[in-house]
């Protein structure tokens, strides 16, 4: 049986449940919840929602890798297929975006970048990098304790046995 950690600040498990660092949880869980919510912040002050943002993104992100059809949009950005519809209905209507028909299936829409959601995507995806650049190493350094503490945790657990 396993006892549980007496410090606060020590993992802590419970029989057959893998350690939980509940701090260190926390903390990653914060510095990505900060960096979104300053990118959130940064779209709307353009004028975009954080979701268009997004999708704007996640087009880009597919050139030259997969085609960007409103299902594999719906799939990157978690969302249900009539919901992306609606997304890129929004950026197509303020010239964001552009729906093709590519290959024999006509019912398949690929969404593109239109110029205007090219500037908009720059503009946004730079400061991402900018903030990324000096947020980081905190997002990074809880990452790294969180995974360092897992597996350091499971090889001493299995050299064990």
């Amino acid at each position: 049986m396993v006892k549980e950690a007496k410090s606060k600040n020590r993992p802590t498990r419970t029989r057959g449940q893998p350690l939980v660092d509940y701090r260190t949880l926390a903390d990653l869980r914060y510095h990505i919840r900060r960096f979104l919510r300053t990118r959130e912040g940064s779209a709307r002050a353009i004028g975009v929602e954080p979701q268009q943002y997004l999708m704007l993104l996640q087009i880009k992100g597919l050139e030259g890798r997969d085609r960007a059809t409103v299902g594999r949009l719906a799939e990157r950005l978690q969302l249900r297929h009539h919901s992306t519809v609606e997304l890129v209905n929004r950026l197509a209507s303020r010239g964001l975006v552009a729906r093709r028909h590519e290959g024999g299936d006509r019912r398949e829409v690929v969404v593109v970048l239109r110029p205007a959601g090219e500037r908009i995507l720059r503009l946004l995806a730079s400061h991402s990098v900018a903030e990324l650049q000096t947020e980081g190493p905190a997002l990074l350094s809880t990452l790294t304790r969180l995974i360092g503490n897992r597996s350091s945790k499971r090889v001493r657990t299995s050299n064990t046995r």
